[in-house]
C-alpha cells in the first residue's frame, strides 16, 4: 500500500476502464498571459471525473469529494487550445479511490494529474464504503493496487507571512463548502506572472466556507487557516530549466 496517496503519476493498466473527453480553453479559464490557471485545470479534472462516473452509470456518481490533488504541468494549456482528457482509476481504499488524468492536445499541452477522491453519502456527507458496483466498473483498472488516505504536506512555519483571503458565496457547492476547484484560486494567486511549469499539490484537510481566512505563505508553500486550524495545504515545485 502506498503511504502517500495521489503522489505517483502511474500509466493506465492494459485493461480496465478509461474515459476520454475534449475541452477548449476559454477566456474565463486563463490568466493575463493567456495560460490556463491551476483552478481551471482542477475544474476540468473534476468535470471529467463526474462525466466518467455518469457515463459508467455509477449510482453515486455525484457523491465524491477530493482530499488531495497533484498536478504536473510540463507545457501549459493556452487560450483556445483544444485538449483531450483521459482519466482512469489507479488505486482504491476502503471509502476512497485514486484517479489519474492526462491532458494532451495538438497545441503541445502536456499536463498530468492524480487525485484522491472519497466516496460520501450525499445525504449525510459521511464517507461511504466502496461496494461491488464500483469494483465491477473500476476494479480491473485499479488492478488490486491499494492506496492510503493519509495526507502528507507539512504545516506552516511560525515565521510565515499572513495575508487575508475570502472566497465568494458563488464558490460554495451543494455540500455548503468551497468547491475543490475554487480552492485553487488562493495558491494560484501566488503564481501570478510566474512560469507555470512544475508540480502543484493541494490537500484538503477540512471544509472551507465563505468567511474570511488567513492565507499563510512561506516560499512556494501556502495554507488556508481558520483560528490556527489548517484547512488546506499547498506546495509548488517549479521544474528546473534545462
Amino acid at each position: 500500500m502506498s503511504e502517500r496517496p495521489a503522489a505517483e503519476l502511474l500509466p493506465p493498466n492494459a485493461g480496465g476502464r478509461r474515459f476520454t473527453a475534449e475541452r477548449t480553453v476559454r477566456l474565463g479559464d486563463v490568466d493575463v498571459s493567456g495560460e490556463l490557471r491551476l483552478d481551471a485545470v482542477a475544474r476540468y479534472l473534476q468535470d471529467v471525473a463526474s462525466d466518467d462516473a455518469l457515463d459508467a452509470g455509477l449510482s453515486n456518481a455525484m457523491g465524491w469529494v477530493v482530499r488531495r490533488t497533484m498536478i504536473r504541468v510540463d507545457r501549459p494549456c493556452t487560450l483556445n487550445e483544444r485538449m483531450v482528457l483521459t482519466t482512469f482509476c489507479t488505486g482504491v481504499g476502503r471509502s476512497w479511490a485514486e484517479r489519474r488524468t492526462t491532458i494532451s492536445g495538438d497545441g503541445g499541452v502536456a499536463v498530468e494529474a492524480v487525485s484522491l477522491w472519497v466516496q460520501v453519502d450525499v445525504v449525510s456527507g459521511r464517507p461511504a464504503r466502496l461496494g461491488p458496483e464500483f469494483f465491477d466498473l473500476y476494479g480491473e483498472a485499479a488492478a488490486g493496487r491499494t492506496v492510503s488516505s493519509k495526507l502528507g504536506l507539512p504545516g506552516p512555519p511560525p515565521d510565515a507571512e499572513v495575508r487575508t483571503w475570502r472566497f465568494r458565496e458563488t464558490d460554495l457547492d451543494p455540500f455548503e463548502h468551497v468547491n475543490n476547484a475554487a480552492q485553487w484560486a488562493a495558491p494560484e494567486s501566488l503564481l501570478a506572472g510566474r512560469d507555470r511549469v512544475g508540480t502543484a499539490e493541494l490537500e484538503y484537510l477540512a471544509p472551507v466556507g465563505s468567511d474570511p481566512l488567513d492565507l499563510v505563505v512561506a516560499g512556494d508553500a501556502a495554507w488556508l487557516v481558520d483560528a490556527d486550524r489548517v484547512l488546506s495545504a499547498f506546495a509548488w515545485s517549479p521544474t528546473a530549466a534545462v
